[in-house]
């Protein structure tokens, strides 16, 4: 191959290498990046680490024109990777190189695991608004994401021939991991299948992986939830499997098909409200419960010239009223502890905070604590 550069290099690469990926798509375009860049023109077997570095820095520098954000650190790093592997190939296998530049650069440090988590409410916001979703393919995307830490691309690529409905058992023969899995099927997750009209064989779903990235951005926007990803469905669901407590870690690795137990650590993120329960064990448990009850509420807040109404957003009905915000707010206080205490009477189930489906402005939104003095 002679002295070859950088950017034919990488167009061998691509065709030879990278096509035989899984994850070819992406690698594709992280080389058409490499092509671009000032690496493009040198002659292979010159690329010192030194370039490798200040072609690391600039990008490090770039803002990514979709966040307006610098590129993270995971980005740069996934292209210094490919770079290290394309001329361990070249050395090795093509001669077109005598070492491997990128050995000797240090990689930007790996950012900290994401530890996002649903809220209740958008939980409920984003079904709702996946249900009245013109495409019937979003609902049922959502509840598997959610019952069966599936990842995106396992989804799309589901087949009804690898169904089994009766079983409850969704079968994904090539998985990012390499290996074949049997994902069990909660009962919600198998409804969220049948409601889509099980068929013999063929895709389960339409939706392409960039249609439905443009429907999940769309969504969030219209919703108005921020800094959430697809993929952080899957940390919500295998934390919630967790949560469960009656699977134990190897259970879970089977379901999610993490091969790493590490990696399925980063995932999990347990909610501490969870725990506190576990650390009281079956002390002061009376006494646990009624204080567990007695949490703040949102509530919306609407003025007009007569008097001042504060709705309690995740209750019907409990509206507290008065000339002033003051006076209205003492009063919603009061219905929400005789709501909460007849409730606990009658062993009605309290919502949890924070359910509601009202799209409400941030400065009309005020917490009522039924203990707070702060009115009375």
């Amino acid at each position: 191959m002679g002295d070859m550069n950088m950017r034919d290099a990488l167009a061998q690469y691509c065709s030879r290498v990278s096509i035989l990926k899984k994850g070819y798509g992406q690698e594709k375009y992280r080389i058409e990046q490499l092509c671009r860049s000032f690496l493009g023109d040198k002659i292979t077997r010159n690329v010192t680490s030194v370039d490798i570095a200040t072609y690391r820095d600039a990008r490090l520098a770039e803002i990514n024109p979709r966040t307006k954000k610098t590129l993270s650190t995971s980005t740069v790093r996934l292209e210094m990777s490919l770079l290290s592997n394309f001329f361990d190939i070249g050395r090795i296998e093509w001669g077109i190189c005598e070492a491997n530049p990128v050995a000797n650069v240090r990689k930007p440090k790996p950012p900290p695991g994401r530890d996002r988590r649903l809220t209740a409410r958008e939980d409920r916001l984003i079904l709702r608004y996946a249900h009245q979703h013109v495409n019937p393919d979003l609902y049922s995307i959502l509840v598997l994401a959610l019952e069966t830490a599936m990842r995106q691309g396992e989804i799309l690529k589901l087949q009804w021939e690898h169904v089994n409905i009766k079983g409850r058992i969704a079968h994904l023969p090539e998985t990012k991991n390499g290996t074949k899995r049997d994902v069990p099927l909660s009962l919600k997750a198998r409804d969220a299948l049948v409601r889509m009209g099980v068929k013999s064989n063929g895709r389960v779903f339409g939706y392409t992986g960039e249609g439905l990235k443009s429907t999940w951005r769309f969504m969030l926007l219209k919703l108005g939830i921020s800094n959430l990803h697809f993929h952080d469905l899957r940390h919500e669901a295998v934390s919630r499997l967790f949560e469960l407590g009656t699977l134990d870690v190897m259970e879970v690795a089977a379901i999610s098909g993490h091969k790493s137990l590490a990696m399925l650590k980063r995932y999990t993120h347990l909610k501490a409200q969870r725990l506190v329960r576990k650390l009281e064990g079956n002390k002061h448990k009376g006494k646990q419960a009624v204080i567990d009850c007695l949490i703040p509420y949102p509530a919306c807040i609407d003025e007009s010239q007569e008097q001042i109404r504060v709705r309690l957003l995740d209750f019907d009905g409990i509206e507290g009223l008065g000339p002033c915000r003051a006076s209205a707010i003492r009063d919603a206080q009061g219905l929400l502890l005789r709501r909460i205490l007849m409730d606990m009477k009658d062993a009605v189930t309290l919502p949890e905070p924070d359910q509601y489906l009202d799209i409400v402005e941030e400065n009309r939104l005020v917490k009522i604590d039924p203990l707070s003095v702060e009115w009375a």
